[in-house]
């Protein structure tokens, strides 16, 4: 077992820590207020190659391994969620899914401008009647020979507004279950597509999140993703790749809040010492710094599997449901250590909070990735 990272992977890791503190960081608190999407910022994370990591060169990807990719998101997250997010949906869900499972002609026309960040993906499975429940498609897309008529409504879409190119999981023979339904590829401009409202939300609030309406969309054959009814389980495992995603950004969330923490503790003085010198607080950074590197560890075992070509269901899963609620946990310390400063967003920690809780809901709650991981341990 080597825990040692490849130079290339260290040059990855130092280009999105530099990125993320000369880019991202001024302005962050401002885009959090304004609910504002970090459109610039995100231009530039395609022109470094940040939208389209672990796809091949042919397809304009950089062809990196997943670990990079952990490596990025947790840069980048610690400092903005709302623009790792959008990066994790382009990477992990959007790009991924067409390389690994879309014909020649997909990746073509899809695949070469999502990987350059040309233009940005949208991945279109949850209903306002199926989050978990992913089955309960509403939304229908019915077979009219040469084309597909989608009709219906996605909830919760990351990269709603701002997306070119949308993944949508669709039901088309409601008798077959689960293997009636398909993938089908929709661009922004056709006709009977409607972005709704934006969602006003506690964290990640510079990630646009919309409802999305389909109304008579005319959808190509050539637009599906896969055979017929393949659509289920092209959504399943295109989420086990993204929860290496969010399980990084969740990483990447709870060591931010820590390095701020503890940078703070060394300077705040209470009883005539630096606050550091106290039990209480030296405990709390204890445990912070434990249950980093742990979920750290998790995150690249997942990574790791996911290069070799091996299953990484439960992998990701367990990094997932792990590295949230340190997410979590850590934000909710750090804040403590800050005391009333952490309450205030000039210190960043309590957008961090905020920030974190997504992490134990989108791309899979935390009680789904325990259901993931019991199956996959009973098989």
């Amino acid at each position: 077992m080597n825990f040692e990272l490849t130079e290339e992977q260290l040059a990855v890791q130092q280009a999105a820590r530099e990125f993320a503190q000369t880019e991202l960081l001024p302005g962050v608190i401002e885009r959090d207020n304004k609910q504002e999407f970090p459109a610039e910022q995100i231009r530039k994370m395609g022109e470094l190659g940040f939208m389209g990591m672990m796809v091949d060169p042919k397809y304009n990807g950089g062809g990196m391994d997943t670990i990079s990719y952990v490596l990025a998101m947790e840069e980048i997250s610690k400092i903005d969620a709302s623009c790792s997010v959008c990066m994790s949906v382009n990477n992990s869900l959007v790009c991924w899914g067409i390389e690994k499972f879309g014909t020649e002609e997909q990746k073509e026309k899809y695949l070469k401008p999502l990987a350059t960040g040309e233009k940005i993906g949208a991945f279109c499975l949850s209903e306002p009647e199926a989050g978990s429940d992913a089955t309960s498609q509403k939304t229908t897309a019915e077979d009219k020979g040469d084309y597909y008529l989608l009709n219906g409504t996605k909830n919760w879409i990351t990269n709603g507004n701002s997306a070119s190119i949308y993944l949508v999981i669709a039901q088309t023979d409601r008798e077959k279950g689960h293997r009636g339904i398909n993938c089908l590829i929709v661009e922004r401009e056709m006709d009977g597509f409607v972005v709704g409202k934006k969602e006003d939300k506690l964290g990640i609030r510079g990630s646009d999140t919309h409802s999305l309406m389909f109304q008579d969309v005319k959808v190509p054959k050539e637009n599906r993703i896969g055979e017929e009814g393949f659509g289920f389980k092209f959504a399943m495992s295109t989420l086990n790749g993204g929860r290496i995603g969010i399980a990084s950004q969740a990483l990447g969330i709870a060591s931010g809040a820590y390095e701020l923490a503890l940078a703070y503790s060394k300077e705040r003085k209470a009883f005539g010492k630096p606050i550091s010198q106290h039990q209480a607080i030296q405990f709390k950074l204890a445990d912070m710094a434990t249950e980093i590197d742990a979920a750290r560890l998790l995150c690249l075992q997942a990574a790791s599997l996911k290069d070799q070509k091996k299953d990484f269901s439960k992998a990701s899963a367990m990094a997932k449901l792990y590295a949230s609620k340190v997410a979590m946990d850590v934000t909710v310390e750090a804040v403590q250590v800050h005391g009333g400063y952490g309450y205030v967003k000039e210190y960043h920690v309590e957008r961090l909070m905020r920030d974190a809780k997504i992490t134990q809901i989108y791309e899979g709650t935390s009680e789904i990735q325990k259901i993931v991981i019991s199956r996959e341990l009973l098989k």
